[in-house]
């Protein structure tokens, strides 16, 4: 992470100057850049707006006020803001004051504490009761959060001890102590308050709170015509995931035959789903076709006998749905289990 420390005392710059040197002599995952008040034309207050843009987080080795005042203008939303800190210029405490889950400031509050010996401040009402957040697990899980309003109304009812229902197609479970493993969304045990619910499947509204957790676990193998545009393909992938009930959120892989891997729909389609491209090469694919339905039309344009079958199979997992045709397009999916 890329981390701006900011000072504006001569106590305050040799600290800074200290955090930077202890950052430099371990494998940190913290980069520091330290900038000085007077250093600055016109001060800090003129570098903040690109730092705030630049930076994944920054510390503020100053009074709680300055850096309040200071970054009030850039506050948009916890998903977005960077990681804020604030040290006092004797090293005394370190406070996560804003992004403490998302952005990582518990995290950074915590190792320049260590660091400068001093005492760690994290006012976040999970942290302090040993809970472990929906967001953090979710952001160490790789999990597409769906809805940060419910994640906040389920987290405040863990916080206040409430009983909380954890379904989940994966294998980590949630630390929290009041809570009952989910079998069946249709038979929920009527004493749960909420439920944390992890999975790629579209859910239709339950009778009690819940919030839903995406993980990447949905492969997508893509065979087309060529000079196909990205707007059809994108369609045909929306199609074929809405009639099995999936979210686009949880595409961990995209993946085709190395004779497409530069077709400008297939690489658009990539792009639109933020999902890596796999290429896979015709040996790879002749290895599995046996596996799958043949069609001589495609054996003789592009040397195999399919293609999006046996991509979605290398990409990994259980297929769910084999061939989807979309006039010149085949959708296939696969669908993982366990782990994450």
């Amino acid at each position: 992470m890329k981390i701006a420390c900011l000072s504006f005392t001569e106590e305050g710059k040799a600290l800074g100057d200290k955090i930077v040197c202890l950052s430099n002599k371990e494998q940190s995952k913290y980069i520091v850049q330290h900038f000085t008040n007077s250093q600055i034309e016109g001060g800090l207050r003129n570098l903040l707006g690109n730092a705030w843009e630049e930076y994944d987080g920054l510390i503020f080795i100053s009074a709680t006020g300055i850096a309040v005042r200071m970054i009030a203008p850039y506050i948009k939303d916890k998903t977005l803001d960077p990681a804020v800190v604030v040290v006092d210029d004797l090293g005394r405490f370190s406070i996560s004051l804003i992004s403490g889950h998302l952005g990582g400031a518990n995290e950074l509050a915590q190792w320049v504490a260590y660091k400068i010996l001093g005492t760690p401040v994290i006012t976040t009402a999970s942290d302090n009761r040993g809970i472990e957040a929906i967001d953090i697990f979710a952001k160490k899980n790789y999990y597409y959060m769906e809805d940060m309003k419910s994640i906040k109304d389920i987290t405040a009812m863990m916080v206040n001890g409430k009983s909380i229902g954890f379904y989940s197609e994966m294998d980590s479970v949630i630390n929290y102590n009041d809570l009952l493993i989910v079998e069946d969304l249709e038979n929920i045990n009527i004493e749960i308050d909420g439920v944390i619910i992890v999975t790629s499947s579209k859910i239709d509204n339950l009778h009690i709170p819940y919030t839903i957790l995406r993980p990447k676990n949905i492969n997508i193998g893509i065979g087309c015509r060529k000079d196909v545009e990205g707007e059809r393909i994108i369609e045909a992938v929306k199609e074929t995931l809405n009639a099995n009930k999936f979210s686009e959120k949880s595409i961990k892989n995209i993946g085709t035959v190395e004779v497409k891997k530069n077709e400008a729909g297939i690489l658009d389609t990539a792009q639109y789903f933020n999902s890596p491209l796999k290429i896979f090469t015709i040996e790879e694919i002749k290895s599995v076709e046996n596996k799958f339905d043949k069609s001589q039309f495609v054996k003789d344009t592009i040397g195999v006998y399919s293609v999006s079958e046996p991509c979605a199979f290398l990409l990994g997992g259980e297929m769910v749905s084999k061939k989807s045709k979309y006039n010149g397009i085949t959708i296939s999916i696969t669908k993982e289990k366990g782990n994450g």
